[in-house]
């Protein structure tokens, strides 16, 4: 039906007559002269009708925003003074001289152009008309591209694209599975699976080498702004190979990936150790397109009577650091107020500050409500480490480590964010020597990665002491952002027992759960490892979207349910009956079921 889509129209096609298909953007009729922007998925270009054109002309007239049409006409150069350099077929246009009315369309909910205000709700019941957004609609052209680079990347490298089941057993990744009942096995259920990893690793015992695959993982986690309940993973796996190995390779495709398509060069990935990136940035997915770094001032605290400080000094799990923001002593109180507050969603109990206004008056040159409870000596070593100058703030964090890191983490991005303190675009690194477990309340262990990331000690050094034992785990950060995460994989049976020992699963629940992947260990498995990265967060980053939902075709709300379809929603008591399932429903405050 169609001789080129509208964006591929241009100079090159002057004089030439065309055939395009498209949706009616805009209609605007000038003195008996009527201007469509038709639109398709590869952009816009201008139509003209004018009044010669009798038959079409008329039709013309009824035309209205989001009509299907087809149009044949010449291409000409636009008149001088009405170039659009804004688009690419800015500098010519379509003399229609046949139009037909492939489908009417009524008023849609909301305006597709670029000053749309409606809530996201909306958006996302009418997606099918969102995606006619030339910005969302081209976020997944851009998507599109992504996966296309990464598959001729790993194709190119010798990686096999090996589809593996959506349809598996629940196994314990971190968060719930979601369940799927099984009517031929009445009372049993699949679970959808979380990410591919025991499939990848079987993979790797049957000798396929080099794995990947662009899978979709469900996790039924609790409400966060930008998490979705389904997702995208470029999954990789590759035996015979050190995490060294795999880093370089994901690193070449990452930064090819970034090069092709935005023209950008990533530059160098430094190596931060865990600990060093708690340490200083408070987070292990460390920003650092900016400096700000947190230092630790426990050792200045343990000893004075301000409690705030000196209880966490001195309690082996409690941290007490500072942050310097230089230039920030001219933020108002209001402001200061208002971080109070942020940082207290990170379970801070409040934010304590110093202004250095005069460095050369000593404390007299200070402004802050807590200098009053410090001896003068210790301010003074204070902003010696800290390195303060005139016209510098200083915030404090002083509580349990946990809390201290994610709350100075958290205000050191956003102080950037809000005083621009931005010094380059991107920045990325590699996250290396992870913890392999981290301690719950009650002194138990978890993993902190999966149950199946191999220690980077021994089996005997494992089992003396689980708590100090790092993993060979390795996770690449851009902008503060994990793309993605993966780790040398446990390919000895005795070292996967062990490790689900120190988890609190013995041989029997290890057997129920695991007993296919430890069956395989027996057979000649072989060092193996890999990486899964987050294709919607990519491509979010790339796009500079404001949420992944606007990376994805059909997202769900931050409810985790679908506006559009209605879904989940309830399913007859004959398809129930089936399943051998009974639904209790919750019951309210005031015992009635809800």
């Amino acid at each position: 039906m169609r001789s080129h889509y509208c964006g591929e129209l241009n100079e090159s096609l002057i004089d030439q007559e065309v055939e395009i298909c498209g949706w009616v953007h805009r209609r605007r009729d000038h003195g008996g002269v009527i201007f469509f922007d038709m639109r398709d998925r590869e952009g816009m270009a201008q139509i003209v009708f004018d009044p010669d054109t009798v038959e079409s002309f008329a039709l013309a007239e009824t035309v209205r925003s989001e009509y299907v049409l087809k149009i044949k006409g010449r291409v000409r150069a636009r008149p001088e003074g009405t170039v659009n350099k804004d688009i690419p077929t800015g500098g010519i246009e379509v003399l229609g001289k046949e139009l037909t009315i492939l489908n009417r369309a009524e008023t849609p909910p909301f305006q597709l152009d670029e000053h749309i205000t409606v809530g996201e709700d909306v958006r996302l019941k009418y997606r099918y008309i969102d995606l006619r957004r030339p910005e969302i609609a081209e976020k997944l052209r851009f998507r599109s591209k992504v996966t296309s680079n990464i598959r001729n990347f790993l194709d190119h490298e010798g990686f096999m694209d090996i589809e593996t089941p959506i349809l598996t057993r629940a196994t314990p990744e971190g968060a719930r599975d979601y369940l799927v009942p099984s009517r031929t096995h009445s009372g049993e259920f699949f679970a959808l699976p979380q990410s591919p990893q025991l499939f990848k690793q079987l993979l790797m015992v049957s000798g396929m080498d080099r794995y990947y695959q662009i899978a979709k993982c469900f996790r039924d986690e609790d409400l966060r702004a930008d998490r979705q309940p389904e997702f995208t993973q470029i999954d990789i796996e590759t035996s015979f190979l050190e995490e060294s190995d795999i880093m370089d390779i994901t690193q070449r495709m990452m930064v090819k990936l970034f090069k092709d398509e935005l023209n950008v060069d990533l530059g160098e990935f430094p190596h931060i150790t865990y600990a060093d990136a708690m340490n200083r940035y408070g987070s292990d997915r460390p920003d650092l397109r900016f400096g700000l770094e947190l230092v630790d001032i426990k050792d200045l605290m343990a000893a004075v009577d301000f409690k705030v400080f000196s209880g966490p000094a001195n309690d082996p799990k409690g941290r007490v650091a500072a942050l310097k923001v230089p230039g920030g002593a001219s933020i108002a109180r209001r402001a200061i107020d208002a971080y109070t507050k942020f940082v207290g969603i990170y379970g801070a109990r409040g934010l304590a500050w110093i202004k250095v206004n005069d460095l050369s008056q000593g404390l007299e040159g200070l402004q802050s409500p807590i200098i009053k409870f410090m001896p003068e000596d210790v301010v003074m070593q204070l902003l010696d480490r800290l390195g303060a100058e005139t016209g510098d703030i200083i915030f404090f964090g002083a509580d349990k480590a946990k809390i201290v890191n994610e709350a100075l983490g958290a205000l050191r991005v956003k102080l950037a964010e809000d005083l621009d303190l931005f010094e380059r675009e991107w920045a990325p690194c590699w996250v290396v020597d992870f913890p392999m477990f981290e301690e719950l309340e009650g002194g138990a262990l978890t993993p902190l990665h999966h149950p199946f990331t191999a220690p980077s000690c021994s089996l005997e050094e494992l089992q003396k002491n689980p708590a100090e034992a790092l993993s060979r785990a390795y996770d690449m950060v851009l902008n503060g952002t994990e793309l993605g995460g993966g780790s040398i994989r446990i390919h000895d049976q005795d070292m996967q027992k062990i490790v689900l020992k120190v988890l609190g699963i013995g041989d029997e629940e290890a057997n129920e759960k695991f007993g296919f992947l430890l069956d395989a260990l027996k057979y000649g498995c072989p060092p193996h490892g890999g990486l899964a990265f987050g294709l919607d967060r990519i491509v979010m980053l790339m796009t500079g979207a404001a949420s992944i939902r606007d990376v994805i075709a059909f997202p769900k709300t931050q409810s985790a349910a679908c506006v559009m379809t209605d879904a989940p929603s309830e399913v007859s008591q004959e398809q129930l009956r089936e399943l051998s399932i009974r639904v209790r429903k919750p019951v309210t405050e005031d015992g009635s079921s809800s």
